[in-house]
């Protein structure tokens, strides 16, 4: 069964094309992930998703449900992380999450839901003595006072530390096993790796790569990545030259080093050694397996946290 279904979802803002003809589906019980750099249309995606936005063209279905017939009923089944809250600064946590639970008809106790995001010793602190992690919790909690079937969470972790990190990965993951739909945005690769069931790569407004981790990463057609930089002066090979190496799959070049996709780590590195030629060339070779990162870095030419 689907969650979340959009066809051909466009939004403009003037002469910008924040989302291109976009197309999506999410299936019920499983955490979908929206992966992209800043400015690729993901906030605006999913905040059309949550009601907030209206579309230019396009349609979308939520739990079966439409936003322009099925609002009140939506909000009831939904629960949203906006990717910055801003709370009342002199209402303490448990305040603000008796207010937030008192908007819907049924749900978890606010005891369950501060223990839930480890804010226990902040329980009677203001809003805005928080540390920004502990509001990013808070925030997060907020989105599940309503006991929601589907959860919207835009960038959950940014600013917390990696305990408080992995917290949450495990609250979303037990939200997973009961059964729970979850469609999150995130930069992090490793989150989206360690969570997420399948996940969509968006640039520009389009889905331009969709599938599980795994099969994203295979996409690639190879295991490893090797990354280099050269001392001033020292000549690279073309990229042509590069696509010759043995146990290399891909090749990109940039000012002064560039990436290799490689196969066979093991006949690709003595090969690249061998076609730079020149004295102690390198200041930068490292290698790594290859990740998400990786997969958009090959299809863009750009990571994924540039701005």
């Amino acid at each position: 069964m689907t969650a979340v279904r959009c066809r051909n979802l466009v939004k403009r803002y003037g002469d910008v094309l924040a989302v291109d003809r976009l197309d999506l589906e999410v299936r019920r019980g499983e955490c979908f992930g929206l992966l992209g750099p800043n400015g690729a249309g993901k906030t605006t995606t999913i905040e059309i998703l949550e009601g907030l936005l209206r579309a230019d063209a396009g349609d979308v279905e939520v739990l079966g449900m439409r936003w322009e017939r099925d609002a009140a009923r939506l909000r009831q089944r939904l629960g949203i992380q906006l990717q910055e809250t801003q709370l009342s600064d002199k209402l303490s946590v448990e305040e603000i999450l008796r207010l937030f639970r008192s908007f819907y008809s049924q749900g978890p106790t606010v005891d369950r839901l501060i223990a839930s995001v480890g804010l226990d010793a902040k329980r009677t602190a203001w809003y805005s003595k928080l540390s920004g992690g502990q509001k990013q919790r808070l925030a997060l909690a907020c989105a599940l006072t309503g006991d929601p079937d589907l959860l919207f969470l835009d960038e959950p972790t940014t600013g917390l530390d990696p305990q408080s990190r992995r917290q949450v990965w495990d609250l979303l993951r037990g939200r997973k096993e009961e059964g729970r739909t979850i469609l999150i945005t995130t930069h992090y690769m490793d989150e989206a790796q360690a969570i997420c069931d399948r996940v969509a790569i968006v640039d520009h407004g389009k889905v331009i790569a969709l599938g599980t981790p795994l099969e994203l990463i295979a996409s690639l057609g190879a295991e490893h990545v090797v990354s280099f930089a050269v001392r001033e002066g020292v000549q690279l090979p073309a990229e042509p030259t590069l696509l010759q190496l043995p146990g290399v799959r891909r090749a990109s070049l940039n000012s002064g080093g560039g990436t290799l996709i490689v196969s066979h780590l093991h006949e690709a590195l003595p090969a690249l050694l061998r076609v730079v030629d020149a004295p102690d060339p390198f200041t930068l070779l490292a290698t790594h397996s290859a990740t998400l990162e990786d997969v958009f870095m090959s299809l863009t030419g750009r990571q994924l946290r540039e701005a």
